[in-house]
């Protein structure tokens, strides 16, 4: 009798750690991460510029409800005659379903703010995870009202120099499908964002850092730039602020 137990009772185990694997995987765990990529202080020709980049989402390993913020805000102007105020702002909202253990496509909305222009709502599908290499990649076609389209295309990658000591590099693209003489923006390629930032991690959830940031215009939306006067190259020294929770 004692043998049959004994073989019966890990059988039984086994059963019951299959049962209950099986029960969390049918309902997981929902958790959130909110996580400020950059908080940063830019010195442009303008003045200071303060610039933020915020992802945050919330549900279980395959889907997530997902939501982004970035812009900036003109914080000390070098004229005297400007005004402290945001140059212009964007968020999203998006559905995230998992494909992958790597990669995720989104469905949602974007909106983007614009103090002196008009408004832009558009629609989004999206992929972000990692490729090969472990470089973060994230892809997102927007469409728009009357005909408006824009692909943006982001990648970044984290080289660690030592545990808390890392440098990241950074590069944005943007492509319209149509001009819009509203905002000043041309067709085809119309910007690219390059970055450098070195990062020293306090903890994991903090981690303040330094670089430089360089951007500039192309094509129509460059001649638009230049024809209010503007410019379409910059580059900038930044500092700033990694955190997450």
């Amino acid at each position: 009798m004692m043998n049959m137990i004994k073989k019966v009772l890990p059988a039984i185990a086994l059963t019951l750690s299959t049962q209950t694997a099986l029960a969390m995987s049918e309902h997981p765990m929902w958790v959130g991460q909110v996580i400020l990529d950059q908080l940063e202080i830019r010195d442009t020709d303008e003045g200071r510029v303060m610039a933020w980049e915020l992802d945050a989402w919330y549900g279980g390993d395959l889907n997530k409800l997902y939501f982004a913020s970035e812009g900036e805000r003109l914080m000390a102007p070098e004229e005297d005659e400007e005004d402290p105020a945001t140059e212009g702002a964007e968020t999203r909202l998006a559905w995230s379903r998992a494909l992958s253990p790597n990669w995720d496509w989104q469905l949602g909305v974007r909106r983007d703010w614009q103090p002196d222009d008009p408004n832009r709502d558009w629609a989004s599908i999206g992929l972000q995870g990692l490729a090969p290499y472990w470089f973060e990649v994230n892809t997102h076609l927007f469409v728009g009202e009357d005909g408006l389209s824009n692909l943006r295309l982001e990648a970044e990658y984290e080289l660690m120099f030592t545990q808390k000591l890392v440098l990241v590099p950074s590069l944005e693209a943007n492509l319209y499908g149509k001009k819009d003489d509203e905002l000043g923006v041309g067709k085809g390629l119309t910007d690219i964002e390059a970055g450098l930032r070195l990062r020293y991690e306090i903890r994991r959830e903090i981690a303040p850092y330094i670089g430089v940031n360089w951007e500039k215009q192309y094509g129509d939306t460059a001649d638009f730039t230049r024809n209010a006067g503007g410019k379409t190259e910059e580059g900038s020294v930044v500092a700033g602020i990694r955190l997450w929770f």
